[in-house]
């Protein structure tokens, strides 16, 4: 003998019960695509566009970075470059002395190897900015910095030579002390003043791409800004699926309760029966 109960509890109160606590508990008001197909479709390109903004702004900040160290060793040659034009002006006319232009030539050459230390060592994690690499006083290489959610949004900087072969100064720098005369000196300023321009560009070149970057950073920051706030729509109404989930609770216990009662009903039916 079957005996059937019509009091059966309402799976969807317990489906309700688990939607509301789910989202509780993630914070997202689409956990599945069952609870909103398009609009979960939505949400995730949404926040994987938000992610991808995110690295972008990483990297441009890395970039500026790296821009900033170059700016600020190109600054220290600069300095460099107004000393030594100064000891050349002093050695260039005749009431210097023999033993002072070597004295003066060798300060010279003092700086412009410290010129030529900055210009190795200058580097951002690992990569040398102003020459090839830390033994190879050649051009650098071209950098490209990714400052987009595409493979073409880069900012690029151009190959840079910042130490006294790429500025002209070789012969300065070889130059021998014995023969260093007052006209050698008048003649060097030139090439020093040359050097100057060439670094000058040098620098306006990184500060150029500072600025790109930097107002890439910020176009990057409103944009990422707006997408998570576009995405926010999503986010969970924490007062509402409280309520939600405490009225789903109340209706669990009510079914129990009927279900009980239920039971006690058709346990009583089945003793009437078989009696």
């Amino acid at each position: 003998m079957q005996i059937n109960s019509n009091s059966v509890l309402n799976q969807n109160v317990y489906l309700n019960a688990n939607q509301a606590l789910n989202r509780i508990a993630t914070g997202v008001e689409l956990n599945q695509s069952s609870d909103n197909a398009s609009g979960l479709a939505i949400a995730n390109n949404l926040l994987t566009q938000s992610n991808g903004y995110a690295q972008a702004i990483e990297n441009t900040n890395s970039a500026i970075a790296a821009t900033q160290i170059a700016s600020g060793a190109t600054n220290e040659q600069s300095k460099i470059l107004d000393n030594v034009r100064e000891k050349l002006l002093q050695a260039s006319t005749d009431t210097t002395s023999q033993e002072g232009r070597d004295a003066i030539l060798k300060d010279i050459k003092s700086q412009l190897e410290q010129f030529d230390k900055i210009a190795s060592s200058t580097n951002y994690n690992g990569q040398t900015l102003l020459q090839k690499n830390e033994t190879d006083s050649s051009a650098s290489d071209v950098q490209q910095y990714q400052s987009g959610l595409k493979g073409e949004n880069l900012i690029e900087t151009s190959a840079v030579q910042s130490n006294t072969t790429g500025l002209g100064l070789s012969d300065l720098v070889n130059q021998n002390a014995s023969t260093f005369t007052s006209a050698d000196a008048r003649g060097f300023l030139e090439k020093i003043d040359t050097a100057v321009n060439g670094l000058n560009d040098i620098r306006s070149e990184i500060g150029a791409v500072q600025n790109q970057l930097e107002s890439s950073g910020r176009s990057l920051t409103m944009q990422n800004t707006n997408t998570l706030n576009a995405a926010s729509m999503f986010d969970t109404n924490y007062a509402k699926e409280s309520s939600n989930f405490s009225k789903q609770n109340i209706l669990a216990q009510i079914g129990a309760f009927g279900q009980a009662q239920a039971n006690n009903i058709n346990q009583q039916m089945v003793s009437r029966l078989l009696g």
